[in-house]
C-alpha cells in the first residue's frame, strides 16, 4: 500500500477517536432525590448518583449556590454518594453537577426548590377526620389515554383481576365532590411509585404473572407509576384536594422493594439489602418476638430481615446509606406534593430504631405532620406495642404516632357481621390503657388486604349500617374502604379490590350518584353520609372521651362526653327488638332529663333514677343527645 494512502488513514482513525467519546467515560442515569428545597432541615441533602464508570469521580458545581462534599463511589464503580449544601441565597432552578473521572467527565441533573407555601398544607389528621382509602387503579378512570402506555404496553385488562384496571389520579380529581359530598375528610391513597414495566413474573397465581398494579413493588421510589398519571398529575390531585376541604395522606414503604429493583441486581452498598436475591431469609412474621423481652437477636431475624413473601427485597436500615435514602424519600414526597399525612406500610417488619429517627426527621421539617403504621394482628398486647409516645423494654420510643386499630376490626367484623356478641367490641375497647393514645388509632371495618364486610357469612346491609355506626362514635379516627359505604362484595385478594361501580364510561351503572345505587346501596350510603354530618356537628363523637354504660351480649351502650356536652350510644345488635338499659348516673343527668334520637327515629328518652330504657329494633342503634 502507497505511503500516502497509509496517512489518510491513520489521519482518519485518529479524527474518529477525537470524534467519538471513549468508551470509558463517566455515565450519568438517574440522581436521586432530583431536586431539593432551599431553607430544608436536612442541609446538606446526599445525592444518590446512579451510571457507570464512576471510578474515582469527583462531583463539581459551577456557581456559588451549591457546596459540593467529597465523593463516594461504590467498588462497581455504579452509584456515587454526594453531599449537596444548599446555601441561603440560592437561585431556584436548575444546578447540574460535573462528575469528572480521569477519562472524561458526565453531567449530573440536579435542581433547587423553592418550598411550597405552607398553608394549607402539612396539615396532619386526627380524630376530627374521616378518612378514605382509595386504591387509584380501582376506583374511576379519568384519563383513557394513560390505560395502556407504550412503555409498559399489555398489562391493561380489565377483565383479569390482577392486571391494572385503568383507575388513575384524573379518576379521583373527578370524584372530590362525591368525597366531600359523602363526608370524608382525609383521602388515604395507596402507592404511586412506578412499578415494573412488564409482568411480575416472580409472584404468580394459579400459575399465571400478575401485575404491581397495587404499588407495592417499586422500581423507582422517586418515579410515578405511568398508568395512574404523572408527578404533575399527582400534584395537582393534591392541590385540588386541599381546595376542597380534603387532606391528603400517602402510602409508603420503607420495608422493601419490588423485585425489579435495578438495586436487586446492583445494590448501591454491599449491606444495602438483608442478603441477597439468591441467599436470603425468608419473613416468617413471627412479630410476637418483636416484643419479648427474652428473645433472642437470632429468633427475631427472620422477622426483621426475610424477604416479604419470599420475593420482595428487605431493605438493611442498619445501613447508615439506606437509613439516610430512605429518609429524605419520604421527606422528598412530603415536599414535592404538599401531603399532609403517611400511612406507613409493613411497619413491624423494621427495627424500631429506625422509626425513631425517620419520626424525628419529619416532625422537625413537618411538625403537624401525622404517620399510621401497619401492625396487622389481633392482639392489643402486639399492635400497641407499636404506637410511639412511650419507650418500650428496648429503651426506644419509636415515635409513630399512631396505628391501625386491628383488634377491634376483628371484634367489629365479629360482633357485626358474623353476629356473635356485640360484648367482644367492649372487651376489645377495654384494653385501650395499652396504648400511649388510643384516641389516635386508625379504626376501620375493611381495607384492600381483607376480604370485603359483606363477603362474611351472615352479613346484611343493617349488621353493615351498624358496624358504620360504631365506627362513626366510638373513639378513634375512622377510616372506609372505598366501596364500603355502598356495601361492595368481595372476597379475599384481589377480590376485595373490585371496580368501583361508575368509574368507568362503559359501567352498566354508576353508584357514584344516587339513581345508579340499588336500594339497600342507597340506604348504607345514606347511612354513612349521616353519620360523617353527625361526627362533624358533634364534638363529643370526635374528641370526646369514652364510656362503657351497659354491656350484653347482644346490646350495647357507651357515652361520648367532651367539652360541649355528651352523646350517648345505644345499640341492638340482636336478631330480634331488644329492650337496653343503661345506667347513666356516672354522666351525671338529673331524672327527667331528656334524650333525643340524632340518627333515626328511635323514641325520646327519659331518665328516671339515673336509668333509661330504650327498645331498639333489630340490628339498630340511636344516638342520643339532651334535649
Amino acid at each position: 500500500m502507497p505511503r500516502p494512502r497509509l496517512a489518510v488513514l491513520l489521519l482518519c482513525a485518529a479524527a474518529e477517536l477525537v470524534a467519538a467519546p471513549p468508551e470509558t467515560a463517566p455515565a450519568v442515569t438517574k440522581v436521586e432525590p432530583p431536586n431539593w428545597w432551599i431553607g430544608h432541615s436536612i442541609n446538606p441533602v446526599r445525592l444518590l448518583i446512579r451510571g457507570s464508570r464512576l471510578e474515582g469521580a469527583r462531583a463539581v458545581a459551577d456557581g456559588p449556590d451549591l457546596n459540593v462534599g467529597p465523593t463516594r463511589v461504590n467498588a462497581a464503580g455504579t452509584y456515587a454518594f454526594v453531599d449537596v449544601s444548599i446555601t441561603p441565597n440560592a437561585q431556584p432552578g436548575p444546578h447540574p453537577l460535573r462528575l469528572i473521572t480521569a477519562a472524561g467527565e458526565a453531567t449530573a441533573p440536579f435542581e433547587v426548590l423553592q418550598p411550597l407555601p405552607r398553608a394549607g398544607r402539612f396539615q396532619g389528621f386526627s380524630p376530627d377526620d374521616v378518612v378514605y382509602l382509595i386504591m387509584p387503579d380501582r376506583f374511576a378512570n379519568g384519563d383513557p389515554s394513560n390505560d395502556d402506555p407504550a412503555v409498559s404496553h399489555g398489562l391493561f385488562d380489565r377483565r383479569k383481576p390482577r392486571y391494572y384496571h385503568g383507575g388513575d389520579f384524573q379518576g379521583i380529581i373527578d370524584r372530590l365532590p362525591y368525597l366531600k359530598d359523602l363526608g370524608a375528610t382525609a383521602i388515604w391513597i395507596t402507592p404511586v411509585y412506578d412499578n415494573v414495566n412488564r409482568l411480575n413474573e416472580r409472584e404468580r397465581y394459579d400459575n399465571e404473572a400478575i401485575t404491581d398494579y397495587h404499588g407495592y413493588g417499586a422500581v423507582d421510589f422517586y418515579g410515578v407509576e405511568e398508568h395512574f398519571g404523572t408527578l404533575a398529575k399527582f400534584r395537582e390531585l393534591v392541590d385540588a384536594a386541599h381546595r376542597s376541604g380534603l387532606k391528603v395522606i400517602q402510602d409508603q414503604v420503607a420495608n422493601h422493594t419490588g423485585p425489579y429493583h435495578p438495586w436487586v441486581k446492583d445494590p448501591p452498598t454491599p449491606t444495602w439489602f438483608h442478603g441477597t436475591e439468591s441467599h436470603h431469609l425468608a419473613n416468617t412474621w413471627q412479630t410476637w418476638t418483636l416484643i419479648d423481652p427474652h428473645a433472642t437477636a437470632e429468633l427475631r431475624a427472620p422477622t426483621l430481615d426475610g424477604w416479604f413473601v419470599d420475593i420482595l427485597p428487605d431493605l438493611n436500615q442498619d445501613d447508615k446509606e439506606v437509613a439516610r435514602y430512605l429518609i429524605q424519600n419520604t421527606l422528598w414526597w412530603v415536599g414535592i406534593a404538599g401531603l399532609d399525612g403517611i400511612r406507613q406500610d409493613t411497619l413491624p417488619y423494621v427495627p424500631r430504631r429506625f422509626w425513631r429517627d425517620w419520626m424525628a426527621a419529619i416532625k422537625r421539617e413537618y411538625p403537624d405532620l401525622r404517620v399510621v403504621g401497619e401492625m396487622f394482628d389481633g392482639d392489643p398486647a402486639l399492635v400497641s406495642f407499636f404506637q410511639g409516645g412511650q419507650a418500650r423494654f428496648d429503651g426506644v420510643d419509636s415515635g409513630i404516632d399512631t396505628v391501625f386499630d386491628f383488634p377491634t376490626y376483628f371484634a367489629i367484623r365479629h360482633a357485626f357481621a358474623e353476629g356473635k356478641p356485640v360484648r367482644e367490641v367492649a372487651l376489645t375497647t377495654g384494653h385501650d390503657y395499652l396504648y400511649p393514645n388510643a384516641s389516635l388509632l386508625v379504626t376501620f371495618l375493611g381495607l384492600h388486604d381483607v376480604a370485603r364486610f359483606m363477603h362474611e357469612a351472615g352479613a346484611t346491609a343493617q349488621g353493615l349500617e351498624l358496624a358504620f355506626t360504631f365506627l362513626m362514635t366510638a373513639r378513634g379516627i375512622p377510616m372506609i374502604y372505598y366501596g364500603d359505604e355502598i356495601g361492595m362484595q368481595g372476597g379475599n385478594d384481589p377480590d376485595n379490590r373490585r371496580d368501583f361501580p361508575g368509574g368507568w364510561p362503559e359501567d352498566p351503572r354508576n353508584a357514584f350518584t344516587a339513581g345508579g345505587r340499588a336500594p339497600d346501596e342507597r340506604a348504607i350510603w345514606d347511612h354513612v353520609r349521616r353519620l360523617a354530618r353527625l361526627r362533624g356537628e358533634l364534638e363529643p363523637l370526635r374528641r370526646g372521651s369514652m364510656l362503657n354504660l351497659c354491656v350484653s351480649d347482644q346490646t350495647y351502650g357507651y357515652a361520648r362526653t367532651g367539652t360541649t356536652g355528651l352523646v350517648v350510644v345505644l345499640m341492638n345488635n340482636a336478631a330480634d327488638a331488644a329492650e337496653v338499659n343503661c345506667d347513666l348516673s356516672p354522666l351525671g343527668l338529673k331524672n327527667g332529663a331528656k334524650l333525643t334520637d340524632r340518627l333515626g327515629a328511635a323514641p325520646e328518652l327519659q331518665v328516671a333514677g339515673g336509668q333509661v330504657h330504650a327498645r331498639l329494633p333489630a340490628r339498630t342503634a340511636g344516638i342520643y343527645v339532651r334535649r
